[in-house]
């Protein structure tokens, strides 16, 4: 069995991943990635094609960097019109983010057959629905933890500027435990919200770098996959290699 490449573009870091069908067997987060970097990952694991996406830039340096490597025919860059395992239902598809689009790829892939809400809180925090058949219904995006800190600093004449990690009670007793616990403890309550909408047996799928800390604050169990937006880009890439 060959191996496979996704490369996963967000707005702080580039998550590289190598994956024997759908078993990963090298994981790498890049702050630059560079044709000396693809090659290195050519030369040591052999990926016969590769898929990547951008979820700020379409027409990423990116994607030159993977067809000068791979070859045009070996790659897959990844847009709302590409052949997916998922039928998406939302109303704007030409302005869907390729992350939300990668992520439910990845939660099918997961949970085939079952409904979900899909949490990713990164720099914004998206709640997306997808339906037992595997359609991508829609959903809602909101600030991250970060933006909302970082808002709440900007926008007032007098609120500090309050580091994300820390003491972070149900009630803050202080001003900067006030504004993390109102940060964090309210995508905690959207999260628990959308999820009381949605049938009995639902799955909850969480990612994003603040997936494991939100999860740990919640009355429910989730699902915590860290790299669900790869998981989703490999299979995009199967499904497409099958066709």
């Amino acid at each position: 069995m060959y191996n496979n490449l996704t490369i996963d573009c967000g707005n702080t870091a580039i998550k590289a991943v190598i994956w024997e069908g759908k078993r990963a067997v090298w994981r790498h987060t890049f702050q630059e990635f560079s044709h000396t970097d693809a090659q290195a990952i050519v030369d040591r694991y052999a990926p016969k094609n590769a898929i990547g996406c951008s979820v700020a830039d379409p027409n990423h340096p990116l994607r030159q960097i993977l067809i000068d490597t791979f070859g045009n025919d070996n790659v897959l860059w990844l847009s709302n019109s590409t052949p997916m395992p998922i039928t998406i239902g939302y109303g704007t598809p030409d302005t869907l983010g390729v992350d939300r689009i990668a992520a439910v790829a990845g939660a099918v892939a997961l949970c085939p057959g079952k409904n979900m809400l899909v949490v990713d809180i990164g720099t914004a925090a998206t709640y997306d629905v997808v339906t037992e058949n595997g359609e991508f219904i829609g959903g809602n995006i909101a600030p991250g933890v970060g933006m909302r800190l970082k808002a709440l600093h900007q926008f007032t004449a007098r609120l500090p500027m309050v580091d994300s990690n820390g003491e972070t009670p149900l009630f803050g007793s202080s001003t900067e435990t006030a504004m993390r616990a109102g940060a964090i403890n309210g995508i905690v309550a959207e999260i628990m919200y959308y999820y009381s909408k949605l049938p009995d047996g639902t799955r909850l799928i969480i990612t994003g770098g603040w997936g494991n800390e939100i999860a740990e604050l919640l009355p429910i169990k989730a699902i915590v996959k860290p790299c669900l937006v790869s998981i989703g880009l490999n299979s995009i890439l199967m499904y497409n290699e099958t066709k």
